[in-house]
Order: C-alpha cells, then sequence, then structure tokens
C-alpha cells in the first residue's frame, strides 16, 4: 500500500483573507481534514466534499481527543495511504504543539512537510494597530505562553530575563493568568506604568482590544468583560495604537448583518462588507432553481428568430438562458439580429462578459425604466420575450402590450425557500446581536419572515432592535407590507448603492 503524507498547516489567526495559498493547495488536496477550534471554519471549504473531516478541538472546555491520540490519529490515516491536512489555528510551530506532532511522523516514518501559518502573536497586535517592533522604542519581540502560572515554584520562563531585558512581550492564551503576569512582570523590574493591551478575538469583526497599564490591565480587562481567545502586548509600542488603529476605525467595525442572498450571489456581497469591517452572515432565504418544465423556454428558443427584442430582468435571467441555450445545441449566433435590453448594470456586465452589448440599460434599475426607453425609442409592432422568474410582477409585460407591443413571458428559472437551519439566526436575533438585515428582492423578505411563522410574535419583538435595509422601493414596500419597519432604501438601486446607503446609516 503507498503510504500517504500529512501536511501540519497553519490556518492563520481567523480573517480568512489570511490563510496561505500553500494552505488552500493543501486542503484541496486533502483525504482527510484533522481540525481544532479554528477561528474561522470557512477554511474547510477549500477541501473536497469527498474528504474526512475529524474534528480534534475542545468542546465545553474539554479536549476531544488527547494530544497523543490525535499523534496516533493522524499517523493511521497517512499509513493507510490518505493524504491528511492536520489544520491548526494560527502556526503549527508556535505554540501549536506542531513539533511534537512532527517528531511522532518522523517516528513512524511518515512523510510530512510543515505549511506556516500567520501566528496570532503577530497579526492581532496588527490588526490593533500595534506594531511589535519600532525603531523608536525597539527592537526585540518575545512570544511567551500564558498558560504558565509565574508564581509556581519551578518556571521555564526566565522572568527576571525577559521583565526588562526584552522590548516588546506577547503572550498567548493569558487572559486567566493576566493578573500574575502583570505583577511577575513588576516583581522582576518591568515599569508599572509600562503600556498593556489585551486585544480578544483579533482579526475578527468582534475584536475587542483595552489598554491600559500593567499596574491596572487586570481590572480594566475584567471591567470590559475581556475572555478568552484573547492576547496580551506589553511594552510602549502599544501607545502607537492611538494613531494607527486600521482596523477597528472601519466605518462597518463589529456589526453584525445578515444577507439574504442566494448562497451563489451573497460572496460578493459579504465580501464588501466584510472589508468595511462588518461581520456579514449569510443566511440564504431564496435558492435559485431551474424549472419544474422547460417547454416554454424551448419552445421560445426554438422560435428566436421570431423575436426582435430580448428583455433580461437579473443576472439569473441571463444566465439560466444561455445555458439552456446551450443544452438545446444552440449558441449566441441564434441571437443573430435580435436587440437586448437589461435591467440593471450587473445583468449588463454579464451580457458585456460574453462580448454582448446591450442595446438598452435604464439608468433606473427597475422595469418601468425599461418601458419608458421603449417609448422614447418609439419600439412598436415588436415581439418581446422575456425570460425571468416564476414569480415577479406584472408591471413589465402589461405595460409594453398596452403599448401594442407582443411580448411572450418564459419562465427561466425559479426561487424557492432553502431548507435553512434558522436556530444561529434566532439565538442571534433574541440576543440583540444582529444589527442589521438586507433583503435584496422581494422574494427574500417573504421567505425570511415565512422561516420564523411559528415565531411571529418574537420576531416582531426582536426587529425592533434590527435595522432593515432594502435595495429598492420594491423590496421595501413588500416589507413594509408585511410589518416591518424599513430603515434603508437604496437610491442606486445594486449591492454598492445598498452599501454606500449602510455605511451613512451607521454614521449619521
Amino acid at each position: 500500500m503507498t503510504k500517504g503524507k500529512v501536511y501540519l498547516v497553519g490556518a492563520g489567526p481567523g480573517d480568512p483573507g489570511l490563510i496561505t495559498l500553500k494552505a488552500v493547495q493543501c486542503l484541496a488536496e486533502a483525504d482527510v481534514v484533522v481540525y481544532d477550534n479554528l477561528a474561522n471554519r470557512t477554511f474547510l471549504k477549500y477541501a473536497p466534499d469527498t474528504a474526512e473531516f475529524i474534528y480534534v478541538g475542545k468542546k465545553g472546555g474539554h479536549h476531544t481527543l488527547a494530544q497523543n491520540e490525535i499523534n496516533r490519529l493522524i499517523v493511521e490515516k497517512a499509513l493507510s495511504g490518505k493524504k491528511v491536512v492536520r489544520l491548526k489555528g494560527g502556526d503549527p510551530f508556535i505554540f501549536g504543539r506542531g513539533g511534537e506532532e512532527a517528531e511522532e511522523l518522523v517516528e513512524a516514518g511518515v512523510e510530512f512537510e510543515v505549511v506556516p501559518g500567520i501566528t496570532s502573536a503577530i497579526a492581532v497586535p496588527a490588526y490593533a494597530g500595534i506594531p511589535l517592533t519600532h525603531r523608536n522604542f525597539t527592537s526585540t519581540v518575545a512570544f511567551v505562553t500564558g498558560h504558565e502560572d509565574p508564581t509556581k515554584e519551578k518556571s521555564s520562563i526566565a522572568w527576571e530575563k525577559i521583565a526588562t531585558g526584552v522590548g516588546t512581550l506577547v503572550f498567548l492564551m493569558g487572559v486567566g493568568n493576566l493578573e500574575k503576569i502583570a505583577d511577575a512582570l513588576i516583581a522582576h523590574g518591568r515599569d508599572p506604568s509600562t503600556p498593556v493591551a489585551v486585544i480578544r478575538r483579533g482579526t475578527e469583526p468582534r475584536q475587542k482590544t483595552v489598554t491600559g497599564s500593567l499596574k491596572d490591565i487586570a481590572s480594566k480587562a475584567r471591567s470590559a468583560g475581556i475572555k478568552p481567545p484573547a492576547i496580551i502586548v506589553v511594552g510602549h509600542v502599544v501607545g502607537l495604537r492611538d494613531k494607527l488603529n486600521w482596523y477597528e476605525a472601519k466605518p462597518l467595525f463589529g456589526k453584525n448583518i445578515i444577507v439574504t442572498r442566494a448562497r451563489a450571489q451573497a460572496s460578493e456581497f459579504s465580501k464588501r462588507l466584510a472589508e468595511l469591517g462588518a461581520n456579514p452572515i449569510e443566511f440564504p432565504t431564496i435558492e435559485v432553481v431551474s424549472p419544474d418544465d422547460w417547454s416554454e423556454l424551448d419552445r421560445a428558443i426554438s422560435e428566436l428568430s421570431q423575436y426582435d427584442w430580448i428583455i433580461f430582468t437579473s443576472v439569473n435571467g441571463v444566465k439560466f438562458f444561455l445555458t439552456r441555450l446551450k443544452d438545446t445545441g444552440h449558441d449566441l449566433r441564434t441571437l443573430g439580429k435580435i436587440k437586448i435590453a437589461a435591467i440593471g448594470p450587473k445583468t449588463a456586465q454579464v451580457l458585456r462578459d460574453l462580448y454582448i452589448e446591450p442595446d438598452i440599460v435604464p439608468k433606473e434599475y427597475r422595469a418601468e425604466a425599461i418601458v419608458e426607453q421603449f417609448r422614447r425609442q418609439g419600439v412598436s409592432k415588436a415581439k418581446v420575450l422575456v425570460p425571468r422568474a416564476q414569480e415577479a410582477r406584472e408591471v413589465l409585460p402589461e405595460q409594453l402590450r398596452e403599448m401594442g407591443l407582443a411580448v411572450d413571458v418564459v419562465t427561466a428559472y425559479r426561487t424557492v425557500k432553502p431548507d435553512q437551519d434558522v436556530e444561529t439566526v434566532r439565538r442571534m436575533l433574541e440576543a440583540r446581536q444582529i444589527h442589521m438585515i438586507t433583503f435584496t428582492s422581494s422574494s427574500t423578505v417573504k421567505n425570511f419572515l415565512a422561516m420564523f411563522e411559528r415565531e411571529t410574535d418574537d420576531l416582531t419583538k426582536w426587529m425592533e432592535h434590527v435595522a432593515v435595509a432594502c435595495i429598492g422601493p420594491i423590496t421595501a414596500d413588500t416589507a413594509r407590507s408585511l410589518g416591518l419597519s424599513v430603515d434603508i432604501v437604496a437610491e442606486q438601486y445594486t449591492i454598492d448603492g445598498l452599501i454606500d446607503k449602510i455605511i451613512e446609516y451607521f454614521h449619521d
């Protein structure tokens, strides 16, 4: 049997953008992923669906597996011919026990590689605006475990040397011993007024930083409710935080914002929110699927030469139409001289990416604007095809028909309510941890409320403390008609326009 291989991989401190390309590559090729209590489990999405996932972190404060059992597990999986990724938060060789695992692999004759990760020891202070070294303050830095009790009789830490011999001290996993650490440093000669920062959940939108000095940091951290996981930074570089605090100064920092778009379309929106410091919570309330029956769209495709115009009302309409065009044995040449209208810049861009330049893209991104453009251009006695969602507003075909146009509306896709676990969102709403819910279509509103239909009274109470943001007036009207109070309506009916209004809302 061919021996497998183990990759000891660091996943970084939590921000999903800080995982390395090498780590992603290893995950993509993994047969088995053995992982700890990662700060961000979204890293697991990089592994194949066929991979075996084994959690070995802490549950309820207790380790799922002891270290010797973890060692035995990764050895066994590798010896059975598997490609194993041992995924750890931060860096595997910085207080990650990766060295111990590597020794076990060597003894078992298992091939391994180490893929370093960005350790929280440097990333978290950076996200708090604290450079660990600075030519005007210090050129030395030390990483110290905070687990060890400084008051025990024999210590592996030379407190008398690090207290005054190192400019910046970074303690990992030391919140529980914070007061003892501060006392030990003072007792061994460190100035009690030395600046200290304690940073909880660093590099995440939930990051929280408390600053003080050695003499008072323990009481300040207690008052602020600082709990693990957190990092302690001791040294005069902490004083630079007031000037260099870039992450926590982001316009949406710390805001928990629910994104209700379909999963396939949520990523761009979520990415933009995260870049602005928010914590986007993807909670898809719609799923875009194929029609139950393709016959009416297939018939329209077979008769495309009879149409003068095709109007696309969404990105999904373009994608499903063109995919079906291909599946039925046709290509873009079938469109011939047909003119194209697109509602919205995203819809138009999808067409342009395929070298199809729309003839009409109205400045206002809704159906009525297409009708107005047709009137201005004097379009009459034309045959129009509208491939769209199964359920949609009828204003577009109705008004075009009133102009004397022959309009065929065909179903290109359906939006359905997904099978969604609502428990996490329910708990966050009840605990008043959600700052805003965003809706990008009437369907997202209707389905969101339907998911909580058994708790209507509770939802009404929870929503009193939640802002509601809608991508445009149609979505907003639907939300109001269903009893929601709408706080934001984008002036431009796009994700960019919605984000602009969200920023404005939180900074008024």
